[in-house]
C-alpha cells in the first residue's frame, strides 16, 4: 500500500476544489515535464500520480477513505506508479481521468491540440469630455490617435501596389505549420500560425515599400467618435476594430470612456432634466410667467397661483431624447423669502395675516 501524501505532492489542502486541484497539477507538470529544461521524470510521474486520483471522485473518495484505491492507481499498481497509459488514451477511457490534453499541455508543447488561434491586436484606452448638453443629445468628436494600423497604401496585403503575391512555400499556402513531437508519452500534433505569411497561406512578390511587406505601419490615425444621446458620466463607448493591428491578425478595440462635466443648472434623472427656478413670494400667491433658459432655448412657464415650496411643473418632451419621444423637463420651485421688508411691505404682510393668510 502506498504511504504517499498526494495532497502534499500537489500543495493543495485536503478540501481544495477539483479547479484547485487541477490548476496545481498544471503548474507542476509544466515545471518538471522532462522535455523541458530542469525538466525531472520522477517529480513528473509523482505529480501524474496523485492528479490521477484527487483528479478523479471516485478514487480520491477512496483515498480519502483509506489511504490507497482499488482501481488499479494510487498504490494499488504493482510498481506503485502512474498509469501513464491514460496520456496516450486521452484520459477518455477506462478508468482513467479525463484530461484535455490541449487545455493542459497546451503551454508545454507550444500551443496544444486545438489549433492556433488568430493573433489580436492591443486594445486601446482613452478619456472624453463632454458638456452637458453634448450628454443629452449626443456628439460627433473627432480624435487623432498614434497607433499602429492597417497600411493605407497596400490595404493591408503588403504587397507593393501592382504586383502579385505567391504561395507561402513554409506553409504550402495552409497559412498554419504543423508540428509533431514524440514525448515519453506518445507522438503529439500541435498546430500554430505560420511565421512567414502570418496565417495568410501568401507573400507578397514584392513588398510594399511602405510597410516593409508587414501590412501595418504606425502611424497618425483620425477617428470619428459617435457619442450617443443620454450617455452617463463614467460610461464606455467600444468601437470594435479601432485598436492597434497586427500583422496577419485583427486588431484590437478601443474603448473610449466618458466623463460628463456638471452644469449648474441642469441635473438629470433617468431620461428627465430638472432645473431650480427661484420665485417671489408674490408670485406663489398670485401666479405669474417667468422666462426659463432650457437646453432647447429660453421658454416661457405660466407659474401658477399657490404654488409651493419644492414643487416640480412638467414640461413634456423638453428632456432626454430616448427611442422615438424623449423624456420630460421638470422645474423645481424654490421661493425668495426676503430678510427685511419695507415699512409698506411689512404692513401688507399684516394685512394678510389678518386675512388668514
Amino acid at each position: 500500500m502506498s504511504n504517499k501524501d498526494y495532497y502534499n505532492i500537489l500543495g493543495v489542502d485536503k478540501n481544495a476544489s477539483k479547479d484547485e486541484i487541477k490548476k496545481a497539477f498544471r503548474g507542476l507538470a509544466h515545471k518538471y515535464h522532462p522535455d523541458k529544461k530542469g525538466g525531472d521524470e520522477k517529480r513528473f510521474k509523482e505529480i501524474g500520480e496523485a492528479y490521477s486520483v484527487l483528479g478523479d471522485d471516485k478514487k480520491r473518495a477512496e483515498y480519502d477513505a483509506y489511504g490507497r484505491t482499488f482501481n488499479g492507481s494510487g498504490g494499488g499498481q504493482p510498481h506503485g506508479g502512474f498509469d501513464f497509459s491514460g496520456f496516450s488514451q486521452g484520459f477518455g477511457g477506462g478508468q482513467h481521468v479525463e484530461f484535455d490534453l490541449g487545455d493542459i499541455f497546451g503551454d508545454i508543447f507550444g500551443g496544444g491540440g486545438r489549433g492556433a488561434e488568430r493573433k489580436r491586436g492591443r486594445d486601446i484606452s482613452i478619456d472624453i469630455e463632454l458638456t452637458f448638453k453634448e450628454s443629452v443629445f449626443g456628439v460627433e468628436r473627432r480624435v487623432l490617435l498614434m497607433k499602429t494600423g492597417t497600411c493605407d497604401v497596400c490595404k493591408g496585403s503588403g504587397a507593393k501596389v501592382g504586383t502579385e503575391t505567391v504561395t507561402c512555400e513554409r506553409c504550402n499556402g495552409a497559412g498554419k505549420v504543423h508540428e509533431t513531437k514524440q514525448t515519453m508519452f506518445g507522438a503529439f500534433s500541435t498546430t500554430r500560425e505560420c511565421e512567414v505569411c502570418f496565417g495568410k497561406g501568401s507573400i507578397p512578390k514584392e513588398k510594399c515599400p511602405t510597410c516593409k511587406g508587414l501590412g501595418v505601419t504606425r502611424r497618425e490615425e483620425e477617428m470619428t467618435i459617435a457619442v450617443p444621446a443620454g450617455i452617463n458620466n463614467g460610461e464606455m463607448i467600444r468601437m470594435t476594430g479601432g485598436g492597434e493591428a497586427v500583422p496577419g491578425g485583427v486588431p484590437g478595440d478601443l474603448y473610449v470612456k466618458i466623463h460628463v462635466k456638471q452644469d449648474s443648472r441642469f441635473k438629470k434623472e433617468g431620461f428627465d432634466i430638472v432645473i431650480p427656478l427661484s420665485i417671489k413670494l408674490t408670485d406663489t400667491l398670485l401666479g405669474s410667467s417667468q422666462k426659463i433658459e432650457t437646453l432647447d432655448g429660453e421658454l416661457t412657464l405660466k407659474i401658477p397661483q399657490g404654488v409651493t415650496f419644492g414643487e416640480r411643473l412638467r414640461i413634456k418632451g423638453r428632456g432626454v431624447p430616448k427611442g422615438s419621444g424623449r423624456g420630460d423637463l421638470y422645474v423645481k420651485i424654490e421661493i425668495q423669502v426676503p430678510n427685511k421688508l419695507s415699512r409698506s411691505a411689512k404692513k401688507a404682510a399684516e394685512m394678510l395675516r389678518d386675512e388668514g393668510i
